[in-house]
């Protein structure tokens, strides 16, 4: 099956690739997508934690394919693991690797939900302490404590509510009204959107890696000057960030590993039935029947047209 699948997915080779480890259980699958024709191209069954030579071999594997059918890798695209970047160096040498920009932001919005979770906890310590019952009509002092309870109270339900609008890539003009509602007398809260805003704004493919690149270098020395935010958002600094902005120089580049995370869902969704008996065996019949019926995906369509029409015709 090897080399006919292997015809059927090259023959339209994009030139662009994502390669991922799907773990299961005892067992690692690593794959290798065309990541614009979204075909599944190569994959492997290990029993342990793959390591660098692990990777390595895999992708000397992919390299072979490609140059047995006269084929050049454009581009490369993993998640944030530090498995990929040197295999891919010794094995591909200069090709553009890109880390998947889902992954750097998903890291990125997690570091400003902490933060809110932080002002959240901040907040109720703030909050007086009242007695038990409600307050005397006589007794002012206690009223306005209580008045003040019920107001912090209420800013922590909306903040919790509402964390969405803190990292929204776009905001429709109501969540915009209420973000600065919600964070009226926070501003440091704002300023953390005004961050999420500009860290967005650096994956527009409007413009080129140096240019993202100047930004990030502006956005990092203006994150410095916020010393509350402490921890919060130091995946700003990882090196990570910049090597995700390397698909701005190239406009048919894909930003994420979207096609190899596509077909692990799929993968775990077949295997969630037979969670308790898999095998290597298992998995790599598995992997092999879902790359079957993918290969004969395109057929099955012509025939349920044929089909149609003839039935169409019929009637």
């Amino acid at each position: 099956m090897d080399g006919a699948f292997l015809d059927w997915a090259l023959e339209a080779f994009s030139g662009y690739a994502a390669v991922d480890e799907l773990y299961e259980g005892p067992y690692c699958v690593l794959s290798a997508v065309d990541n614009r024709q979204y075909k599944r191209v190569l994959y492997e069954v290990l029993d342990h934690d793959p390591n660098h030579g692990d990777i390595e071999a895999f992708l000397g594997r992919l390299k072979t394919a490609l140059e047995e059918r006269d084929l050049a890798l454009k581009g490369i695209t993993t998640d944030g693991s530090a498995l990929y970047p040197d295999p891919i160096r010794k094995v591909f040498g200069e090709v553009p690797h890109q880390l998947c920009t889902f992954h750097v932001i998903k890291d990125l919005t997690q570091g400003v939900l902490k933060a809110l979770a932080s002002e959240r906890k901040r907040l109720e310590t703030s909050r007086p302490k009242l007695q038990r019952g409600r307050p005397s009509s006589k007794d002012k002092e206690a009223r306005r404590w209580a008045r003040k309870s019920k107001r912090i109270q209420q800013k922590i339900s909306d903040l919790f509510q509402n964390r969405f609008v803190f990292v929204k890539r776009h905001l429709t003009p109501s969540e915009r009204h209420r973000l600065m509602s919600i964070t009226r007398g926070l501003p440091h809260l704002r300023k953390l959107r005004e961050i999420m805003e500009h860290i967005y704004a650096l994956f527009d493919r409007r413009c080129r890696t140096h240019t993202a690149r100047g930004k990030l270098r502006k956005l990092r020395h203006w994150v410095k000057r916020f010393q509350w935010i402490g921890e919060t958002l130091k995946k700003v600094f990882s090196p990570n960030l910049e090597q995700a902005l390397t698909f701005l120089d190239d406009k048919l580049f894909p930003a994420t590993s979207n096609a190899v995370e596509r077909g692990n869902r799929r993968h775990r969704k077949m295997q969630k039935r037979v969670y308790r008996v898999r095998s290597k065996a298992c998995l790599e019949a598995r992997i092999a029947l879902d790359m079957l019926r993918e290969s004969r995906a395109e057929g099955r369509d012509q025939t349920t047209q044929a089909l149609h029409q003839a039935r169409r015709g019929y009637t």
